[in-house]
């Protein structure tokens, strides 16, 4: 959970989601949005000592992203474009200092899942969008937390 595409690619999934509670006109606009973030972000010299920082926007972005799909009246137009910027640049940040430009090929189309879930949503299905939101919650808590917390069997005891 600390590099590579996963990172940037639950991001998206939770842009995603969403977006699938956003008006139909938006969804390309805020994809194209994201990715063209995304793409700029990637090429910003980042630097390497702010990697746990970045992690943690990253991971914070993931929690508020997907805790939206909650919204009684969905996202409007100007939230998630502003979501969509958000997501493109902690997205190209983590596969600055912690992946290859690969990695982001691999984790930017996870956006497309918007279309999916609001197809869903529009045929009453929003609630299984909103229950893998939540699970994305829980997973974006763990990995934002865990390195920062000292956990048994994850730091040298006194015995090594």
């Amino acid at each position: 959970m600390r590099g590579g595409a996963l990172p940037p690619a639950l991001l998206c999934v939770a842009l995603a989601f969403a977006l699938a509670f956003a008006p139909q006109r938006v969804l390309w606009k805020a994809a194209g949005l994201m990715l063209l973030a995304a793409a700029l972000s990637a090429l910003l010299p980042w630097p390497q000592k702010a990697i746990e920082a970045i992690f943690i926007a990253c991971w914070g972005s993931v929690i508020v992203t997907a805790a939206l799909v909650h919204l009684r009246r969905g996202l409007g137009d100007r939230a998630a474009l502003l979501l969509a910027a958000n997501a493109g640049l902690w997205a190209g940040a983590i596969i600055t200092v912690a992946g290859t430009r690969l990695d982001l090929v691999w984790a930017l189309p996870c956006v497309l899942l918007a279309f999916p879930a609001a197809w869903l949503v529009r045929h009453r299905g929003g609630i299984a969008v909103k229950v893998v939101a939540s699970w994305l919650i829980a997973v974006a808590i763990l990995a934002g937390t865990l390195p920062i917390v000292p956990t048994p069997g994850y730091v040298p005891d006194h015995m090594e």
